[in-house]
């Protein structure tokens, strides 16, 4: 064989190389655009999340600057979407007091949440002596003689959307709920127990991806 036969050989390779690596790319191209059309017709909307109760059985800050609490808090969440399922996969849930994290965080269990379908959740949150900052002290300390603490429940996590058998990334889930608790007056909620008592909400959260 000629050297100049080894030479056609060769360009007749390297042309038919990328021939197939440009027919990869636009049928990876068309997979994406498809993706995408699909996505954008279905437009997924966020979850929708509701704080419905708290149940305060501790909450006590007999320390200077420290403070222990427990609550048990219910929460329902509704997937608004009629073709697109919601994969939890991560979900952490605490309390805040003027943006300072006052409870440990507790993880609700990894689940899969079907079109247009709620959801109730009741995790317990609670803090064992807690640092708190001196000017939050202050401020908790009025708080409580006034009767009445404004606390955020919050929940940090990931999420995946499922349209068809096509599954998304994972989205950072926030989830914010304001929870305004009358601690001075015991009529404000239902005793439930010798030392505690469950408050009704019914708030809706702020809820971003």
């Amino acid at each position: 064989m000629s050297a100049k036969d080894c030479g056609n050989h060769g360009h007749k390779r390297r042309k038919l190389f990328r021939r197939i690596f440009a027919g990869i790319l636009i049928f990876l191209f068309l997979v994406l655009v498809t993706i995408l059309i699909v996505w954008a017709v279905l437009r997924p909307s966020k979850p929708k999340f509701v704080l419905q109760d708290v149940t305060v059985f501790a909450f006590n800050a007999s320390t200077p600057n420290y403070l222990t609490s427990n609550f048990q808090i219910t929460f329902s969440t509704r997937n608004p979407n009629d073709k697109v399922g919601i994969y939890y996969d991560k979900l952490d849930v605490y309390a805040t007091y003027r943006n300072q994290q006052i409870t440990l965080r507790s993880a609700i269990p990894t689940n899969y949440q079907g079109h247009e379908e709620i959801n109730v959740w009741s995790p317990n949150i609670y803090g064992t002596a807690v640092p708190v900052a001196p000017y939050n002290a202050a401020s908790l300390a009025q708080d409580q003689n006034a009767g009445a603490v404004l606390m955020m429940i919050k929940m940090d996590g990931r999420v995946r959307f499922k349209v068809g058998t096509f599954v998304s990334g994972r989205y950072h889930l926030y989830v914010k709920c304001p929870a305004y608790i009358q601690f001075g007056s015991r009529t404000a909620g239902i005793i439930v127990g010798e030392n505690s008592v469950k408050y009704s909400l019914l708030v809706s959260c702020s809820v971003s991806l």
